[in-house]
């Protein structure tokens, strides 16, 4: 906790440091004075916060429809596409300053925000989600994946013995492959170039992880015959981030299947053949977005409880285990450049502050 005295030190404008995407496949640090904080307001001094490698890289290279705002739910996120522009949505600190008519207790508190990458920002207290006690701060910053990840399995709704497919293995991807796994499924394949990222799913808890060459080649001979991988999946999920892999979902299925498209493309699109089996075997084909409930749960659930969910799988499954870089926010363009170039080489990258 931040003392009296510390607290009285640090009641002046702060300078925060801010990451911004300028062009494609640039960013820079940019010094921002901030002011003291308003009425309502907290000044929050950042821990640590996560880079996403989906989204936020579709940002890095330019691959966002320069029409849509960032993130419609995000008050942080408002903006349209259009560089020089910020980005991020997880980042954890601790409350520094507070504005007139805030509840001093929230100064000292540790939160989770849906910030973009900064030293320091401005929030309200209805805009932060405190930090359980029994949470540290490196667990916290995958509060926004994990959630994700609630939201796939909730959209997606595995029954029992039921063959189950998890197209891409990234944080997302393995995140909700642990999840699965925790369901009597008769079978959970996990599909992922990245040697690292599929002995990661078998970790997690998938019963078999291939390449997905692999799998288009066993497909391709002997369609609609049992073999050692998923075939016709009762349900597929695609979070690769890559367009393609919508084919090698639809190859999956069989009679009445289940597809849930977790991915976003940004402005990328790919050719998917929806003749043939595709059209016959009354594909179920949903689009899964964390930004809002499931509709059939909606009478039940709200983010909140979606949110406690969340926390509790943190506690379970411990995520911080997949970080595999932290760096300071200057060496921003670095971590980028790896990410873009050598993205089999980074599973989860934060900021350290």
């Amino acid at each position: 906790m931040i003392s009296a005295a510390d607290h009285s030190s640090l009641a002046k404008p702060q300078k925060a440091q801010q990451l911004w995407f300028t062009k494609p496949f640039a960013v820079e640090v940019r010094e921002q004075s901030l002011p003291m904080p308003a009425a309502g307001e907290l000044l929050v001094k950042t821990l640590s916060s996560a880079i996403s490698a989906g989204t936020e890289m579709l940002v890095y290279r330019g691959q966002i429809p320069g029409a849509m705002t960032l993130d419609a739910s995000l008050d942080s996120l408002q903006s349209t596409a259009n560089y020089p522009l910020q980005y991020g949505y997880a980042s954890v600190g601790v409350v520094q300053q507070i504005g007139e008519g805030v509840d001093p207790e929230w100064t000292g508190k540790r939160v989770f925000s849906f910030q973009p990458h900064a030293s320091h920002f401005l929030a309200t207290p209805a805009s932060v989600i405190v930090l359980p006690d029994d949470i540290e701060p490196e667990a916290a910053v995958f509060l926004a994946n994990m959630e994700t990840a609630v939201n796939l399995v909730q959209d997606g709704a595995p029954a029992i013995g039921e063959r189950v497919a998890v197209l891409g293995q990234g944080v997302v991807g393995l995140l909700l492959t642990g999840l699965l796994s925790r369901f009597p499924l008769a079978d959970l394949m996990a599909v992922d170039g990245i040697a690292a990222r599929r002995a990661q799913a078998l970790r997690a808890g998938a019963r078999q992880a291939f390449a997905p060459e692999v799998v288009v080649e066993s497909v391709a001979k002997s369609p609609q015959q049992e073999s050692a991988f998923c075939s016709d999946a009762d349900l597929i999920y695609e979070v690769s981030g890559v367009p393609e892999a919508l084919n090698l979902a639809i190859s999956l299925s069989g009679y009445s299947s289940r597809i849930v498209i977790g991915s976003w493309y940004g402005s990328k699109s790919t050719v998917v053949p929806l003749g043939g089996e595709a059209h016959r075997n009354r594909l179920h084909i949903s689009t899964s977005q964390v930004s809002t409930i499931a509709p059939s749960l909606s009478g039940r659930w709200d983010k909140a409880r979606r949110f406690e969910l969340a926390w509790e799988m943190i506690r379970q499954t411990r995520p911080q285990q997949l970080i595999t870089h932290r760096a300071p926010l200057h060496e921003a363009d670095v971590l980028y450049r790896l990410l873009h170039e050598a993205p089999g080489d980074v599973l989860q990258a934060i900021f350290r502050f």
